[in-house]
């Protein structure tokens, strides 16, 4: 689906990603009310989206994304270690390198028993609210909600642990529709970081 109409909801929603950290589905919706559109108009899929939220980014936040999405990705990687019992891999926006300081960090954990990591966060004495959200295949799947402050940020940022089975790890690396992993390990971040080097003042 890439008519003009596909391709205006998508840059207006990629506004509302960039611009008030609204997740794709949301934003894609809010789009269509935004132009004035029936509520049943088709939406534009997610790869488009993300092309629009590029667009949106190198067009108005070239000089403050970089920084931002490189302390995302640290904070993520403090996360990875704290879950690595789990097996956590990092998802989402900061994963694909679209995420800017208001986007929330997702990290998908991969246990033999799924209350465990609950426990973990109980044991370290960390606040969460457990919730409902819709996983890599469209299922509802348990996520573990937090708080945690960003240094280089100077502000709390939205951590999302996201609980699957163990077997369900043989599907989730398989590449998408782009030829692309969609999530990676504590060490596919590192070498993300390592591949961009921090940016200067």
């Amino acid at each position: 689906m890439e008519t003009a109409l596909a391709t205006e909801i998508a840059s207006t929603a990629a506004r509302l990603v960039v611009e008030e950290g609204l997740e794709w589905g949301p934003a894609k919706r809010r789009a269509v009310k935004q132009l004035g559109l029936p509520a049943r108009t088709p939406l534009p899929d997610n790869d488009l989206v993300e092309d629009a939220v590029r667009e949106y980014i190198g067009l108005f936040c070239a000089d403050t994304q970089p920084a931002e999405l490189r302390a995302l990705r640290e904070l993520a990687l403090v996360w990875m270690k704290r879950m690595d019992p789990f097996r956590p891999y990092l998802a989402g926006a900061v994963w694909h390198g679209t995420a800017t300081r208001l986007s929330d960090i997702y990290l998908q954990l991969f246990c033999d028993d799924c209350k465990s990591a609950e426990i973990a966060l109980i044991d370290h004495r960390v606040d969460y609210e457990p919730r409902t959200v819709t996983g890599f295949r469209g299922e509802s799947v348990e996520a573990l909600s937090l708080s945690s402050p960003s240094l280089a940020l100077g502000e709390n940022v939205g951590v999302h642990l996201m609980i699957y089975d163990l077997d369900d790890l043989r599907g989730a690396l398989k590449p998408d529709a782009r030829g692309r992993t969609p999530r990676g390990d504590a060490r596919a971040v590192r070498q993300l970081l390592a591949d961009t080097p921090p940016v200067a003042d």
